[in-house]
């Protein structure tokens, strides 16, 4: 199903290169501002912990956000190739980015972060549509009551 809520293609890009940017930022925030707290010697830690914060959020961040803006990219693609919005576009945007970001590991790596990408936003895709029906409201044809209550109509 379309959603017609968002962007066209070449916002919708920058968008969501721009939310996974942040959340990879906060994420790594936490992430390596505990790891640098718990690895920094006693009497050091708030700096040790600042210190990995600066050094390595920022990465984080940027690895999520080339993830989410070719993601992006790729389903932004397939919609103007297939000229439908399905679970189609999205599995395939995954298999294109895992095997893009894998490709400097080689062919082999390539396809097998390709297959597992693809895999994986098959189960998203899969789980999504599954809470749609699960929680869509029953639309199961009723049979109205009869005339005159629950009484038989005597003859």
């Amino acid at each position: 199903m379309a959603d017609h809520t968002r962007d066209p293609c070449p916002w919708v890009i920058l968008n969501d290169f721009g939310g996974a940017f942040s959340m990879g930022a906060v994420g790594g925030t936490v992430w390596h501002g505990i790891k640098g707290f718990r690895n920094s010697p006693y009497g050091e830690r708030r700096i040790g912990a600042l210190t990995a914060i600066k050094a390595r959020a920022p990465v984080l961040g940027g690895n999520f956000g080339v993830w989410g803006g070719l993601f992006s990219t790729f389903d932004c693609a397939m919609k103007g190739i297939r000229k439908k919005e399905d679970p189609y576009n999205a599995i395939t945007a995954g298999f294109l980015t895992g095997g893009c970001l894998a490709i400097r590991g080689g062919w082999k790596a390539a396809r097998n972060s390709a297959i597992t990408c693809g895999i994986l936003l098959a189960v998203i895709e899969g789980v999504g549509i599954g809470l749609n029906r699960m929680m869509a409201p029953n639309t199961a044809v009723e049979q109205p009551p009869m005339p005159g209550g629950d009484r038989p109509i005597a003859a």
